[in-house]
């Protein structure tokens, strides 16, 4: 890393930072122009509805903005408001969210909601501060929310906000690290447009989501190549440095399918653990030297109660999460005794044609066995 020259509240800007610090202002004409004339047309950007602001960056959060648009259209339109949010039963909420994964930010959503509407009687916080006091709200997402809604000078460092500030400076700083953290959100504030911060965090967001990208950026294209000292030495896709990846967990899980007049048994998760209050086909990982019918056995006498039959394997499908990755195989299984009883992480079982809101495993292989509509 280059020599340090400047400290900014509390972190140390390298010298490189510091330079495009004193620089500001030319840098805010070009980024803010370019914005002006290229930012994307986004439904969330029509508006300065705090509720439709917050429901856009809680979101993206994980999710690409094609993929989130549609989510965001219906959601609005089943809960326009956050009275109508705040009084929503979580469950349906968790249906609306279904396909979204990442289910704790549908749960903090409704937190959120309720704690605005029942804590703060319905008045919206304004500044950074106000919204971290919000359930589900972090330092990013209030200072997205303070300063696109209520156009307070609060700055924000996401992903893309990281990527581009480590081009403009060449940090060289792993990126995860805490130091590195302190660095990109000093620079945030020190760089943060006082007259239009809203729009300048979103040109900040936009250049890394559409000309600043973690491969081939278009250096050719950016409003602000020539102050880039990635850019410079030729070498902006070295920046910014990451941790080699660890090795993803894989696991075998079993699931069977039981059928009793026209419906399947589905399982609700416990609150609490991960994909709390969604619903799944009963099943488990496979343990080390177990087969599979063995494996199924076990899972429904310990989660159901019941004593089952596996039949024939009826499908296989590989699905990632954030952490691990599984290889889901759904079998044909008979119940030959037992009474039927939710244990282990289970809260709920029950006979049902469509759950509310069924983990996306479960939910794409039985769309793609038709027992689920798309």
């Amino acid at each position: 890393m280059k020599s340090t020259s400047a400290q900014a509240n509390g972190a140390v800007l390298t010298e490189d930072a510091a330079s495009l610090v004193s620089r500001r202002t030319q840098l805010q004409k070009k980024m803010l122009g370019w914005f002006d004339k290229n930012a994307r047309d986004l439904p969330w950007r029509r508006t300065t509805d705090p509720y439709a602001i917050w429901l856009s960056e809680i979101l993206l959060q994980q999710t690409r903005v094609e993929a989130g648009t549609p989510y965001y259209h219906r959601f609005l339109k089943k809960f326009p408001t956050v009275q109508a949010l705040a009084s929503a039963v979580e469950e349906d909420v968790l249906a609306l969210w279904e396909g979204l994964g990442y289910y704790s930010r549908a749960r903090n959503l409704l937190k959120g909601a309720r704690y605005v509407v029942q804590e703060l009687g319905g008045v919206w916080p304004k500044s950074a501060d106000e919204w971290m006091s919000v359930p589900g709200v972090g330092q990013y997402t209030a200072g997205a929310i303070a300063s696109i809604a209520f156009q307070k000078p609060e700055p924000l460092v996401d992903g893309n906000v990281k990527r581009v500030f480590a081009r403009w400076t060449a940090y060289e700083g792993e990126i995860s690290q805490t130091a590195s953290t302190a660095f990109f959100w000093s620079m945030a504030k020190e760089l943060v447009c006082k007259h239009r911060p809203g729009d300048w965090n979103q040109s900040l967001m936009e250049l890394g989501a559409c000309v600043c990208t973690p491969r081939s950026p278009e250096c050719e294209g950016c409003p602000v190549a020539k102050l880039c000292e990635a850019y410079r030495r030729g070498t902006p896709e070295s920046f910014p440095v990451k941790q080699k990846k660890k090795t993803v967990p894989h696991y075998d899980v079993v699931a069977g399918l039981l059928f009793q007049d026209g419906k399947i048994l589905f399982g609700r998760r416990k609150p609490g653990g991960m994909l709390s209050g969604m619903w799944e086909l009963p099943g488990g990982k496979v343990r080390e030297g177990e087969s599979h019918s063995a494996s199924l056995k076990r899972i429904f006498l310990d989660e159901t109660g019941l004593v089952v039959k596996p039949g024939k394997c009826i499908g296989t499908l590989k699905h990632v999460y954030s952490h691990f990755s599984i290889l889901l195989h759904v079998y044909e299984a008979v119940c030959s005794g037992g009474s039927l009883n939710a244990g282990g992480g289970y809260d709920r079982l029950q006979w049902l044609k469509r759950p509310p809101a069924v983990i996306g495993s479960n939910r794409k292989l039985l769309q793609k066995l038709k027992l689920l509509p798309e």
